[in-house]
């Protein structure tokens, strides 16, 4: 199947189902004379909604894509987008935003199939270049709509409303490009065309030379766990193919620590993400008549985010080393920015501080995802990828149980900053500890090595042994 058709469709899709002009002022939209809902009710009470919502869904959605074959799941999610929106335009009331909050968690779980689709009509060689494309097409339609939208409200003085009507008819085009996908014939897991050992040769083929053992015996497992690569797949071998998997990949130190890392740091990331607007609708409430700049902020963190994960790829550092320690210093650098964020109270301050917490997020889950991918075949990228997103969901879950909602402490804006600003501060002690553990192993690898004696030898006067 040519992969031209397929990648055309998916850009389109992923151009237009992520131009949501409305999205940089959902909270002032939902607080605005439109919604007229209260700062607690939106806070505690609709937001922590989509959070439960992607928890429940997420692995039960990650079967059924790879079970469906994709394509009615990128369907669902372009249904589930159009319904998000069209009730943000029409419907009224807690009960109907708390509704819409779940189509969201769904369209938000669903996206694991725009993701992997493309990796079932492709040869592996073309991976890195469509994965490119599909990911970079997303970051525009975020920064045009973005963008769109700050004008309309600066330049044009449009209604909020009028950005919600925009991204309808951007979710509407989304809803239709789906449907002119092909079916592909395979899917990582249920159905599959080829052996494991034969993915896995091909997608490994660029790893360095260092793990090509590991690849080696990542492949030797997958073949004796998969006796049934050619056809389909039961559910209880998918499974049992997953656990394995799971087993295996999670032995490796270097992928455990970023790991670790991917999903403390994404729960965090989302916890500040979900709420940064409603610190910032309290530090500069439109309802006074105060001019947003939301959406400039949401542009120039999306492309700098964006530049920053391009750069990645040319830093000269030896991850295995250092990785940690760089986890540390730019983990408090996140944290420095979430908690002058909350203690100045400054709109300006809030803005050039976010922009500089999503750029180092967007860099250092960039490097995350480099150095799990390079030692890993796609499928079990799939899978280490969706281990760290359900593990950063739960924490999310519980973070958000204890600290946002109602039922729980129900903490208002500037506290729950200040505990994420406490829990991004922790992450960083967690990764200074194990630098530190990593370098002190490593000094005394070295110091073992050179205190090894030679192998003894026959001199003419009889045994010697150098020194």
């Amino acid at each position: 199947m040519s992969a031209v058709l397929p990648s055309l469709v998916l850009c389109v899709y992923g151009f237009f189902s992520s131009m949501r002009p409305s999205e940089p002022f959902l909270t002032a939209y939902l607080m605005g004379p439109d919604q007229n809902l209260t700062e607690t009710q939106v806070v505690n009470e609709i937001y922590p909604v989509w959070t439960y919502s992607y928890l429940v869904l997420l692995f039960p959605v990650f079967l059924l894509t790879d079970f469906l074959c994709y394509k009615p799941v990128l369907v669902l999610q372009a249904c589930s987008l159009l319904v998000t929106y069209v009730m943000l335009w029409q419907a009224r009331g807690l009960q109907a935003m708390q509704l819409l909050e779940f189509f969201f968690g769904v369209a938000t779980a669903s996206e694991v199939a725009y993701y992997s689709y493309i990796y079932s009509v492709v040869e592996p060689a073309q991976y890195q270049r469509v994965t490119g494309y599909c990911r970079g097409v997303t970051l525009l339609g975020s920064a045009v709509g973005s963008l769109i939208g700050q004008l309309l409200v600066s330049v044009a003085e449009a209604p909020l409303l009028t950005l919600v009507i925009i991204t309808v008819a951007s979710a509407t085009v989304a809803f239709v490009a789906p449907w002119f996908l092909p079916t592909p014939r395979r899917s990582l897991f249920f159905h599959r065309s080829s052996g494991p050992a034969e993915d896995l040769a091909s997608s490994g083929s660029s790893t360095s030379p260092a793990r090509q053992g590991e690849e080696s015996e990542s492949t030797s497992m997958v073949s004796r766990s998969s006796v049934t690569a050619g056809g389909s797949r039961g559910l209880r071998e998918v499974l049992q193919v997953l656990l394995e998997d799971f087993l295996q990949c999670y032995r490796s130190r270097l992928l455990l620590a970023w790991s670790v890392w991917w999903a403390l740091a994404t729960c965090g990331y989302f916890l500040v993400l979900n709420y940064a607007q409603a610190l910032w609708e309290t530090i500069h409430p439109s309802r006074e008549g105060l001019t947003l700049y939301n959406g400039y902020v949401e542009t120039l963190a999306t492309l700098l985010g964006a530049l920053a994960a391009f750069l990645v790829g040319y830093l000269p550092l030896s991850w295995s080393v250092w990785g940690e320690l760089v986890l540390c210093v730019l983990s408090l650098l996140m944290a420095v920015c979430v908690l002058v964020m909350d203690l100045l109270k400054d709109i300006w301050v809030c803005y050039g501080l976010y922009v500089l917490f999503r750029t180092t997020y967007m860099l250092l889950i960039t490097m995350a995802t480099f150095q799990i991918a390079a030692s890993l075949s796609m499928q079990r990228y799939a899978l280490v990828f969706g281990v760290n997103t359900l593990v950063a969901l739960l924490l999310q879950t519980l973070l958000t149980v204890i600290v946002v909602d109602s039922a729980g402490l129900g903490l208002d804006v500037y506290t729950q900053f200040l505990v994420y600003g406490a829990y991004f501060s922790v992450i960083s002690v967690v990764f200074l500890l194990a630098g530190l553990c990593r370098l002190t192993s490593i000094r005394r690898s070295k110091q073992d090595q050179a205190g090894v004696p030679a192998e003894p030898c026959d001199g003419p006067t009889g045994p010697c042994r150098n020194t």
